[in-house]
């Protein structure tokens, strides 16, 4: 049971997050390198109050245990309104960690459990995203942009957009997680806009982890990946060339 004193902090790490959200998350920045706001959605998040801050605390817990606690905030997320319709990708439930210190080796534990999690999320259509002030993910458009850091280590969750593509296409996971990805977001974005753009990519996406794994046996190095076969003989190769273009092409 909380104490008041930490009813009374749990309170100010609310706050804080809530000022970070308005003051970063909704505003321009100089380094973002397209026009606009950090997140486009937030500005009508704030306005329909569909955010929630939940301060978790940590102490004396295990990172197994600490992966359960934030497993079950999946069915919390589900079960919140908005559950369906236009307005449901503009809620996010925000777990913030305060007992976990800005030290670059605690604030690893969020990654991991970030990573750990993330298929689990993503089956759902849903979106798990780690933040704090060492996170070193660049921006889509300004490689020295930082994007995800935040005053106080978070856990994010929220759903799938069609924006979330470059983040489920990775060429950095493994080809069979990747093909795990892209049909939940498949069938997450025809759901919602059949007619999207992002689908036709999200297929190519596919195509390649699919020859990966079908062509590329383990530990073996791929055709025109540090090879002597030239690159532009190799399929895996066109199909990368391919879905570079039509991200370009449809704004990521």
């Amino acid at each position: 049971m909380l104490t008041t004193s930490k009813k009374a902090a749990d309170i100010v790490y609310r706050e804080k997050i809530q000022d970070w959200i308005k003051e970063f998350l909704g505003s321009p920045h100089p380094k973002l390198g397209r026009p606009g706001i950090v997140c486009p959605f937030v500005p009508r998040a704030l306005r329909m109050d569909t955010i929630k801050s939940v301060v978790v605390h940590t102490e004396g817990l295990e990172e197994p245990q600490i992966a359960d606690l934030v497993k079950s905030y999946r069915t919390q997320f589900l079960t919140m309104e908005p559950q369906q319709g236009d307005l449901a990708i503009y809620k996010a439930i925000l777990l913030i960690f305060p007992d976990i210190s800005g030290l670059f080796e605690q604030t690893a534990l969020i990654d991991r459990i970030q990573q750990q999690l993330k298929p689990f999320f993503v089956e759902e259509g849903l979106m798990i995203g780690e933040f704090h002030e060492h996170n070193e993910s660049p921006g889509l458009h300004n490689p020295d942009f930082r994007p995800l850091r935040s005053p106080i280590p978070m856990l994010a969750i929220r759903f799938m957009t069609e924006l979330d593509l470059p983040f489920l296409s990775r060429s950095s996971d493994d080809p069979q997680v990747r093909m795990r990805y892209l049909n939940a977001y498949l069938q997450q974005i025809s759901a919602i806009n059949k007619d999207s753009k992002a689908l036709a990519t999200a297929h190519a996406a596919l195509q390649i982890a699919q020859s990966q794994v079908a062509n590329v046996a383990p530990n073996a190095k791929l055709i025109g990946e540090n090879s002597s076969v030239p690159s532009s003989r190799c399929p895996v190769f066109k199909l990368k060339h391919l879905l570079n273009q039509q991200l370009h092409k449809i704004g990521f």
